[in-house]
């Protein structure tokens, strides 16, 4: 399991190395059109992995789909058509919007970097399920501690629903890009650079006095969770990393890195899968179109036990080491993707 952070690099450069379009898929760059063909099973399957590894793991699962996307050649923005000819469209033409939205396949990929989500959700349901019935019990006025977890919850999971209600338009527009992916890459690697030195430097300060207690999640208090939910925000930026900014969060908040991480696979559950619903509900008709469902539900399963894995392994290292691994990791594969997409 220590190597789980080499099978994403592996699945991307596994591309670099072999970087040629599927046959059913038209790229020329003498073509101004595309016909629909779909996903293929190949495909779903190394997007399904990147998804799982990378969605706990702090080093940004849309920065990594982004990456994928683009070096499967799922990111062409020219319009699709039927294969009969007929031109597909997300909103067709209308008094209101009289050029319609043409379907593409960057926007087709780009709604199933989220939907494929839907994997990783299930995986952190079955491993986390205890406490998600603790929190039920919780609300039922059974369990105390359940129902300050609910309470830490709800405040660090609001921040981010507005902020990405009120951006999304904007963070679609201009920040889906592997650009945007590099740049937070190597910045959220110096943030966790600095916290692991940070939270190191607290604990040895906190052992020597005599004073090192850990911190629960349902210990903390109201400013304590909205301080997460707050950091959770930045993480709408592509590449930035959700699991990120939520651990580097909970760390600063008093949680260990372990705790933290935890913290980090509750609250994901309400945001990823209200992320998930409303881009699917959006352009869900669309991507569907595009790749079927035979491909989505393969990914998905896919990305489900991927992620599994993953959580296992991630609060097994963090027990026993901090954030510097993933930090490097990050710096790393900015330098490889500046180096090969150049």
């Amino acid at each position: 399991m220590r190597y789980i952070l080499l099978l994403s690099t592996f699945a991307i450069a596994s591309i670099l190395c072999g970087n040629t379009p599927s046959p059913d898929r038209v790229t020329s760059e003498n073509e101004s059109v595309q016909s629909a063909q779909g996903l293929t099973f190949l495909d779903a399957t190394i997007l399904g992995i990147v998804e799982g590894i990378t969605e706990f793991l702090p080093i940004s699962s849309t920065g990594h789909l982004i990456l994928t996307n683009h070096l499967l050649d799922l990111d062409n923005e020219t319009p699709l058509f039927s294969p009969s000819g007929e031109p597909l469209w997300v909103i067709p033409p209308n008094p209101s919007n009289p050029e319609g939205v043409p379907l593409t396949s960057k926007l087709a990929a780009d709604t199933y970097a989220i939907v494929i989500q839907a994997g990783a959700i299930g995986a952190v349901t079955i491993l986390y399920w205890s406490t998600i019935m603790t929190i039920f019990s919780g609300l039922l006025g059974k369990n105390p501690e359940g129902i300050r977890l609910f309470r830490n919850l709800i405040v660090a999971f609001f921040p981010a629903v507005i902020a990405g209600l009120l951006l999304e338009d904007w963070i679609d527009k201009y920040l889906f890009s592997v650009s945007t992916v590099v740049i937070a890459l190597i910045a959220g690697a110096i943030l966790m650079l600095w916290v692991d030195w940070w939270w190191k430097q607290r604990s040895s300060d906190a052992s020597s006095s005599g004073l090192k207690k850990e911190l629960d999640p349902a210990q903390m208090t109201v400013p304590q969770s909205l301080f997460i939910g707050l950091m959770q925000c930045f993480a709408l930026c592509p590449g930035t990393s959700r699991s990120m900014m939520t651990i580097v969060g909970g760390n600063l908040a008093g949680l260990s890195p372990a705790k933290a991480a935890e913290f980090s696979f509750i609250l994901g559950l309400p945001t990823l899968t209200g992320a998930a619903l409303y881009k699917g509900y959006q352009n869900g008709g669309a991507m569907i179109e595009v790749y079927g469902w035979p491909q989505i539900t393969w990914g998905c399963l896919v990305a489900a036990i991927s992620a599994g894995l993953a959580v296992r392994w991630l609060v097994s290292y963090l027990n026993k080491h901090g954030l510097a691994l993933f930090a490097v990791y990050r710096v790393l594969l900015a330098v490889a993707v500046i180096a090969f997409l150049r």
